[in-house]
């Protein structure tokens, strides 16, 4: 057999590049992660945006899967650095009448909160959380033989149906706020089939593992996972652009957190003109619109739960909300957004100088969108918030052009690696009898362009390993625990 400078090589450093090296390297592979820029992360980097001193989420701010992820649960990330600090509450959705709803970790009390609805809503979900630990991988994981069918039937009836089809349950203006404000995380017409999924995913993890903020900005994942990764024997190399397949050492196997467009780019040439086919029909969702500020004092919101959210989705009532994405995904940009912010620095003081405070938020916009937004997002806070923008010390914002430019794997600003829509829920990239797999030998895709989509939890990486793993090496990755 000839002698390969690595058993496998995994190109590109997010969480699920690297949860694609750990799970190589755990196997007792010999693995090279190399990456464009000069740190890794991907969407998990912190950064200085604003002013000296104010520590910013570049992408990603809060990550209600990676305490929730099957993998991540399995690595000692504690040892390497990464502390998880959790707001009082996981969300908060205010209304124009003061009033807010709120995300809290108890089911009842949630329930409690909505009034009328508090039946209808512990019944949609006590059982869902009871069932959670026993389907969450199957959930976050490629189409399968699920562990328990009868739990996981349960979910996915409820999953696959239309946000709006849910809605109909509830008659408060705070149960089907607080719902919509979760479902419109989806980045998709809330009148699609299986926009229910992620709302009932992100409430699921509200009401078992929380909704974490890491300690001192979302780089600290991906530095755990880095520092983990390179303890068991890894290597990793920084300001590394691979944009051929030619620029990297042999392997046996190398595997890309990249989408179908730099795939292409990279490897097209070695697919089959089916595949090719395939990839390049691969359709990219909405974008977002983001800015940060560095602020003087907390953000005012009226609603006290507000105040104590790490979260806070700016959407009012259920009818505005479905206004607003039914509008971006008709290629319009709504005078009133569905704003999701965070507020870190509540809750983490090292985001900020003494008294001093951060704020992050974006809004969903039409792919490829350059329209700036600054003035509708600042709107939608002052409404919720009145004397914010007085509060304001300097901010930063980014379009979409911008933060494909950051990273290259936000097409137009898509930040969940491509449409999730029913057509891409389980034949992300392609469809195929293993999704994680091209038609060239040795050449696999783990981003989150593969089920089960974006969010940090590193699954989609994960499983593309245990298919490499299988397909190459004859090896199986170390069970989930």
């Amino acid at each position: 057999m000839t002698k390969r400078d690595y058993d496998a090589i995994v190109v590109g450093s997010g969480p699920n590049g690297l949860a694609a090296a750990i799970t190589l390297q755990r196997a007792g592979l010999s693995v090279l992660l190399v990456e464009a820029k000069e740190t890794v992360g991907g969407g998990l980097r912190s950064a200085q945006l604003t002013l000296p001193g104010f520590v910013h989420d570049v992408c990603s701010a809060i990550h209600p899967l990676a305490v929730a992820s099957p993998f991540f649960k399995t690595l000692p990330l504690v040892e390497h650095g990464l502390k998880f600090i959790l707001p009082g509450l996981a969300a908060a959705h205010p209304f124009d009448d003061g009033d807010a709803a709120a995300l809290y970790s108890s089911v009842e009390q949630t329930a409690q909160s909505f009034g009328d609805d508090e039946h209808t809503y512990t019944s949609l979900m006590k059982r869902l959380v009871k069932d959670w630990p026993h389907i969450a991988a199957d959930v976050l994981s490629p189409p399968r033989i699920p562990r328990h069918p009868l739990e996981m039937a349960f979910f996915g009836l409820k999953a696959l149906m239309p946000a709006a089809h849910l809605a109909k349950r509830f008659h408060t203006k705070k149960a089907k706020g607080l719902w919509a404000g979760m479902a419109a995380h989806s980045m998709q017409p809330l009148s699609n089939l299986a926009t229910s999924a992620i709302g009932l995913v992100l409430m699921l993890a509200g009401h078992t593992d929380g909704w974490p903020i890491p300690k001192g900005g979302s780089s600290a994942i991906a530095n755990a996972l880095a520092s983990y990764f390179q303890s068991i024997g890894g290597r990793i190399e920084t300001n590394f652009h691979v944009r051929s397949l030619q620029q990297l050492p042999s392997a046996r196997a190398v595997l890309f957190d990249v989408t179908p467009k730099q795939l292409l780019q990279i490897a097209g040439h070695e697919f089959s003109s089916f595949y090719q086919w395939q990839l390049k029909r691969y359709r990219y969702g909405m974008g977002v619109f983001k800015i940060d500020w560095a602020l003087d004092d907390a953000i005012p919101f009226t609603a006290t739960e507000c105040r104590k959210a790490g979260t806070v989705h700016l959407g009012n009532t259920w009818e505005e909300t479905v206004a607003a994405e039914q509008a971006t995904a008709n290629g319009k940009h709504p005078q009133k957004p569905f704003v999701l912010l965070a507020q870190q620095s509540l809750f983490d003081a090292s985001r900020a100088p003494k008294g001093k405070h951060t704020a992050w938020a974006y809004c969903h916009v039409p792919n490829g969108s350059t329209v700036d937004m600054t003035e509708a997002i600042e709107k939608q806070i002052e409404r919720f918030a009145p004397g914010f923008r007085e509060r304001i010390l300097a901010k930063h914002v980014m379009n979409t052009k911008q933060m494909e430019t950051y990273n290259s794997n936000y097409i137009g600003g898509d930040i969940n690696g491509g449409a999730f829509d029913i057509d891409q829920l389980f034949t992300r990239p392609a469809l195929r009898l293993s999704p994680y797999k091209t038609s060239a030998k040795g050449i696999y895709l783990c981003s989150s362009s593969t089920p089960p989509g974006g969010g940090v939890h590193g699954m989609c990486g994960y499983h593309a390993a245990k298919r490499a793993l299988k397909d190459v090496f004859q090896l199986k990755a170390e069970a989930l625990h």
